[in-house]
C-alpha cells in the first residue's frame, strides 16, 4: 500500500467567501401622512370646485374688469407708492441704526425714541393724523397745509415714517450679526470705516437684512391699500369705485385679490433669488 502525503487544507480568505446579500432597507411606512394628505388633496380640490362653479363670483366680469384702464391706473400707483415707501423707508431706517449704533448717547436715545413711538402707533392712525395736520398747522412755510400736502403725499410721509422703524431695527439686526472679529480683522489691516463698512460689514450683513426686508417689501405692498382711507385711488380703492357704481361687490374684490397675488408671487420669486445670491460662499444656502 502505497503512502501517500497529506496536505493541510488552506482556510478560505475573505474574498473567496461568498458575500452576504446586503440588507434590504425598507422605508419606514407613514399611513397617517398619507391619509392626511388624501384628506388635504380633496378638501383642497373641492374648494377648487367650488369657487370655479359659483356663479356669485361672476368670472365673466372679473375678466372684464381685470385689464381695465381704472384698475391698471390704481395697480401703476400702488407699485410705485411701494417702491418710493420701501426706498425712503429703508434710507432713513439706515440711518436710524446707524444712530441706534453709534457711541453718542443722544444719538441712540433719538432713535431708539423714534422706533418706539412709530412702532407703537397703528398705520391706520398715523395716516389720519398726517391727514388732518392742517388743523395743527395751517401753513407750512408759507403755503397753505391743505395745498402743500395731498392725498399721495401725505400717504408717502405716512408710510415712510412707519416703515421706517421697522427698517431701522432690520438694518441694526443685520449688522449685528456680522462676526465681531472680521471687524477687528479689517482693522488690523488698516481698512478705513467706510471701506471697512462697504466691503466687510455690508456683504454679511445683506444675508440677515434680504429675507426680512422682503418680507417687508410685500408686506408694504399689501399695506397700501389701506390709503384708500384717505381718497388715494391705488388698487383697491379703483376696485371700490367701480363697484360703487356698479354694484357688482365679489368680482370687483376679486380683480384687486387676484392682482396683489400675482404682484406678490412676483416679488417673492425675485426675493428667492437675491437671498440666493447673497448666500454665495456661506455653508447654508
Amino acid at each position: 500500500m502505497s503512502s501517500s502525503t497529506l496536505t493541510p487544507s488552506t482556510p478560505p480568505t475573505e474574498q473567496d467567501r461568498p458575500s452576504a446579500p446586503a440588507p434590504r432597507i425598507v422605508p419606514r411606512r407613514r399611513p397617517g401622512q398619507w391619509a392626511a394628505a388624501v384628506v388635504l388633496l380633496v378638501l383642497l380640490a373641492l374648494a377648487i370646485r367650488s369657487v370655479l362653479r359659483n356663479r356669485a363670483f361672476q368670472w365673466d366680469v372679473v375678466a372684464h374688469y381685470f385689464t381695465s384702464t381704472a384698475v391698471l391706473r390704481g395697480l401703476g400707483l400702488t407699485l410705485w407708492l411701494t417702491a418710493v415707501v420701501m426706498a425712503l423707508g429703508f434710507a432713513l431706517g439706515a440711518l436710524l441704526a446707524a444712530m441706534r449704533l453709534s457711541g453718542n448717547p443722544v444719538l441712540r436715545a433719538v432713535s431708539w425714541g423714534y422706533v418706539w413711538l412709530f412702532r407703537s402707533v397703528p398705520i391706520l392712525v398715523q395716516l389720519l393724523f398726517w391727514f388732518n395736520i392742517g388743523a395743527l398747522y395751517p401753513q407750512i412755510l408759507g403755503v397753505r397745509t391743505v395745498n402743500l400736502l395731498g392725498p399721495v403725499t401725505v400717504a408717502v410721509v405716512g408710510l415712510t415714517l412707519h416703515e421706517a422703524a421697522y427698517a431701522a431695527e432690520v438694518v441694526r439686526g443685520g449688522i449685528l450679526s456680522v462676526d465681531r472679529g472680521q471687524i477687528e480683522a479689517a482693522q488690523a489691516l488698516g481698512l478705513g470705516r467706510w471701506r471697512r463698512s462697504r466691503r466687510i460689514v455690508a456683504p454679511q450683513a445683506m444675508r440677515a437684512i434680504v429675507p426680512p426686508a422682503g418680507n417687508m417689501l410685500i408686506g408694504t405692498l399689501k399695506g397700501t391699500s389701506i390709503v384708500s382711507v384717505i381718497a388715494v385711488q391705488d388698487l383697491l380703492y379703483s376696485a371700490q369705485l367701480v363697484y360703487h357704481r356698479t354694484y357688482q361687490v365679489i368680482p370687483l374684490l376679486m380683480v384687486a385679490t387676484l392682482w396683489y397675488v400675482a404682484v406678490t408671487s412676483v416679488l417673492g420669486v425675485g426675493q428667492h433669488y437675491v437671498e440666493r445670491h447673497f448666500a454665495r460662499g456661506s455653508e447654508r444656502r
